[in-house]
């Protein structure tokens, strides 16, 4: 589930609710909808300021099935707001091999400076597995059910810490290593950290670093493709994101490389996860990245 909303401040009333005014441009309205699945809607920032913050809270934590319940703190949005720009998104798949509760246990994690107990969760399975040469990391893929979606996993070795994959790591690079043809199925015992992530970002200062300065200035903000009404500036982005990994599953809110299968002495390749890794979740038919995040400590 991947939901937006846009919100505008005005000021025509909505009975016994907020304020209303339809200023968007239709055209603009059915092309968010169709292209983005986004809807837009207007408040009255400047004369309910909390009942507007508790109303986008509301939208969000309806959507995401309350896993993201405040996407907008407290003061996050007052009397001279103009335009907030929200993101919530939640997924929620089931491993195609769901792990056993029962072999879940108590495990060491190690991160560089200390080591933490974490429930770790333990499966033997047929799963596709490589190694990175250049970084000196396992690459793990746990499919969900119907194969359309999957985690990857970079799982540096004990003695490589996870910042040099970080470093070496672009979009092309991860094509490469992650390459389902680079990979090769076999019987895996893995060993995967139970987790849960939810992460809240304020992209402004992240959009200037990239150039998008405009939007945020009100004498040079141009949004008239959106709306007949001028200079009217971005006050707000916001992203929040929650990702809960367990045994059913996981919740949640052209480089040349060298790849080659990951084996070992073992009589079983083994993909233990007791250190930090990246995850990705992947959509196989557009090789799109819906979700990614880091697990650095407990």
């Amino acid at each position: 589930m991947f939901e937006n909303r846009r919100w505008a401040e005005d000021g025509s009333p909505l009975p016994g609710t907020l304020y209303q005014k339809t200023s968007f441009h239709e055209a603009f309205k059915e092309s968010c909808q169709k292209f983005y699945q986004a809807d837009l809607e207007e408040l009255n920032f400047s004369k309910d300021t909390e009942e507007c913050r508790k109303h986008v809270n509301d939208w969000v934590t309806e959507k995401t099935e309350g896993k993201i319940s405040e996407i907008l703190g407290a003061g996050a949005i007052g009397p001279l707001t103009k335009l907030v720009l929200v993101n919530a998104t939640y997924f929620k798949g089931k491993w195609n091999e769901q792990f056993d509760r029962k072999h879940t246990r108590g495990m060491t994690f190690k991160t560089n400076k200390e080591k933490k107990t974490v429930q770790m969760m333990f499966k033997q399975a047929e799963y596709k597995m490589g190694y990175v040469e250049e970084v000196h990391a396992q690459v793990l893929e746990l499919p969900y059910v119907e194969g359309v979606l999957s985690m990857l996993i970079l799982l540096p070795d004990d003695n490589t810490d996870l910042a040099v994959v970080e470093k070496a790591l672009t979009y092309e690079k991860f094509r490469a290593w992650t390459n389902p043809e680079k990979l090769t199925k076999d019987k895996v015992q893995v060993f995967l950290p139970r987790l849960k992530l939810e992460e809240s970002y304020e992209l402004e200062a992240f959009l200037r670093s990239l150039g998008m300065t405009d939007a945020f200035e009100e004498a040079k903000a141009d949004f008239s493709g959106m709306s007949a009404k001028k200079n009217v500036p971005m006050s707000k982005v916001v992203h929040k994101c929650f990702v809960e990994v367990n045994e059913e599953g996981t919740e949640a809110a052209a480089a040349t490389a060298v790849v080659r299968n990951s084996r070992c002495s073992r009589t079983e390749p083994r993909f233990c996860a007791d250190h930090p890794f990246l995850f990705f979740i992947r959509h196989h038919e557009t090789n799109s990245i819906l979700f990614c995040g880091k697990f650095s400590s407990p």
